[in-house]
């Protein structure tokens, strides 16, 4: 893992969460984009090396909103850079991480996704990306 690539928050309103965050970081957010497969969409704020996503619900169902509905708005989880996702996931399995996902899937701000389970990680959701 090379750094952090972004930390994803959990809104129920987008609008009003770019507006906080733009005022916040005194930057307007670069990026919006729906991942259809997630039930989300996100936007996207740079801030030195680092990004902020914010992520909100599409539909009823989306794990964001399952996620909001359990713990309400805030960090949902780290992402981290890294070379090879796919080796990176068999290294983190050999070691005794709990997967979420078999095989890396298209996220959001073209990469490539997985994620570990909070369980294995202390109660934090870890995202692993690679640029696609």
């Amino acid at each position: 893992m090379h750094k952090i690539e972004h930390i994803g928050i959990a809104v129920q309103d987008l609008e009003e969460a770019e507006e906080r965050w733009k005022k916040l970081l005194n930057t307007l957010s670069y990026k919006r984009e729906t991942v259809e497969s997630e039930g989300v969409i996100t936007s996207f704020f740079k801030i030195g090396e680092s990004k902020i996503e914010l992520l909100a619900p599409t539909r009823p169902d989306s794990p964001i909103q399952k996620f909001l509905d359990k713990k309400g708005e805030g960090i949902h989880h780290i992402a981290f850079d890294v070379n090879d996702i796919e080796v990176k996931m068999k290294i983190l399995a050999q070691q005794g991480f709990i997967l979420i996902n078999d095989q890396p899937k298209k996220g959001a701000d073209k990469k490539k996704v997985a994620f570990l389970h909070p369980k294995s990680t202390g109660g934090v959701l870890i995202e692993l990306c690679q640029d696609l």
